[in-house]
């Protein structure tokens, strides 16, 4: 948002969509000015009390100093320095120096810029994580609701968008949460595998801090544990160069790029189911689909969330890219990139989210479109169940066939080259050869008896593990979701 000052020329300069028009708040706080540079002042003050409890002369005035004006920042101040300086760490730590006099002198002691900037980007990574974790699992959760109540529903599916043997609305439903809990079990696996950078020094020798503690190995190691701890994290990467290794990132990204693909292929089957009029996403009362056709109700939150997930698919190339051209200890090189990726990742990946758990909320299923689709697929596929009855009837297996041939031949020709309905039934009701089993031919054309252990393989699947996996974000399901645009 612009600050008061700058409301009258928002309007002639760039804003990313991510945030102008899509992201929830508290993601686009999470990779904001001021979560950055508040938790930029947080270390240098875990860095203190640390440096101070293993013996420097540090005092508790200029601890209280640090504490009292973490969130005290002149952003005007800190960008004059840095257009001065040409450095932001540099910046912030005269602009934090400005406010604690007191505490000026020991301010960044022994660290080097990428103590803040790198520890700062594994806490927003996994932040960024912890936001996300509970919003997909609203997504399964949702979705797990669906499959269940729509686990018996026959439906036509399938195989290279051809008609192929009978599934269930919920089994189906079912494909897509297979795909989501995997993505859950992807990020839930990032998040606890991020370790912090610590106290590290400029190559990564801790060099700056042996000094400072006189050559005591014991305390520079003590520094490391005690500010890690502080900030959170259980352990931290034993070696690094001046960065954590970019490697790091691309795990980060690959997950995110997967969750990208799990949505995109979710809701292109929405989309294609809405063209069949089998199930929508929602659609407002007021909504308009199209400005010249009004009857047109297009899906554009799942166009929306393909769209966006192309993107997010292909942000996994920058880290490759970086990781791979860190020469030595570290470049600058990858500094402008992943002030771009990274962000860009997790905002797409939180308004994916938001988007496909409103979609997941109001899908809405037309059952007699579904058992039109199957009564005009099902006398087909039911052709060997009529060939056994007959056999069972006492008539000839290879006569049988030949009959069934023709007649779904003809049946078939009505269909493609007059447009009209699926007739082979009537034909064999109409066929004196198939007298025998005239009267079974109704249970011989039940449509659940063609879909074999969906019902029960979608009941198993979500008692055994989609709910097992969704007990830790129980607290967090919360209520309906709706999107802003």
């Amino acid at each position: 948002m612009a600050a008061p000052g700058e409301a009258e020329d928002v309007m002639v300069r760039y804003r990313s969509p991510l945030v102008s028009r899509y992201a929830s708040a508290e993601m686009a706080y999470n990779f904001s000015e001021r979560k950055k540079f508040g938790t930029w002042r947080r270390l240098w003050l875990y860095l203190a009390q640390a440096e101070k409890s293993l013996g420097l002369s540090i005092t508790d005035e200029q601890i209280r100093e640090m504490e009292a004006n973490l969130d005290n920042i002149d952003f005007k101040m800190a960008a004059e320095e840095e257009k001065k300086l040409r450095h932001d760490v540099m910046a912030h730590v005269h602009t934090f120096a400005h406010c604690c006099p007191k505490a000026a002198a020991i301010i960044h002691l022994g660290a080097t810029s990428c103590y803040v900037g790198d520890n700062t980007d594994l806490i927003v990574l996994r932040d960024g994580f912890d936001l996300l974790l509970p919003k997909l699992a609203r997504v399964i959760s949702r979705l797990a609701d669906f499959a269940e109540k729509y686990a018996d529903m026959p439906a036509l599916g399938f195989t290279h968008y051809q008609p192929a043997q009978l599934t269930t609305v919920g089994k189906r439903c079912c494909l897509w949460i297979q795909d989501l809990c995997m993505d859950l079990q992807n990020l839930e696996r990032a998040r606890d595998d991020l370790r912090f950078r610590g106290v590290k020094g400029t190559t990564g020798t801790q060099a700056s801090f042996l000094q400072l503690f006189e050559g005591d190995h014991s305390k520079v190691e003590e520094l490391d544990r005690l500010v890690t701890e502080k900030a959170g994290f259980k352990r931290a990467y034993m070696v690094t160069g001046q960065t954590y290794s970019r490697k790091v990132d691309i795990g980060v990204l690959a997950v995110l790029a997967s969750l990208g693909a799990s949505v995109h292929k979710i809701c292109t089957d929405i989309r294609l189911l809405a063209n069949l009029k089998e199930i929508e996403e929602p659609f407002e009362k007021d909504q308009i689909g199209s400005s010249a056709m009004p009857y047109k109700r297009n899906p554009m939150r799942s166009e929306r969330c393909c769209s966006l997930a192309r993107h997010l698919m292909t942000l996994v190339m920058d880290p490759l890219q970086t990781a791979a051209v860190q020469w030595f200890e570290r470049t600058l090189d990858d500094s402008a990139n992943r002030r771009v990726c990274l962000a860009e990742a997790f905002l797409t990946a939180d308004i994916i989210l938001s988007t496909l758990q409103n979609v997941s909320e109001g899908l809405v299923v037309y059952p007699k479109v579904i058992e039109r689709r199957i009564r005009q697929e099902l006398p087909f596929m039911a052709t060997e169940n009529i060939i056994m009855a007959m056999v069972k009837a006492g008539g000839n297996r290879q006569d049988c066939h030949e009959k069934i041939r023709v007649l779904s031949q003809q049946a078939a020709a009505v269909v493609k080259q007059e447009g009209g309905d699926n007739d082979f039934i009537a034909r064999v009701r109409a066929d004196p050869y198939f007298s025998p089993i005239h009267k079974q031919l109704e249970s011989l054309l039940d449509p659940s008896s063609f879909t074999g252990r969906a019902p029960q393989q979608v009941a198993k699947f979500l008692k055994e593990e989609v709910r097992p996996a969704l007990i830790p974000y129980q607290s967090k399901m919360g209520g309906k979701i709706e999107l802003a645009l």
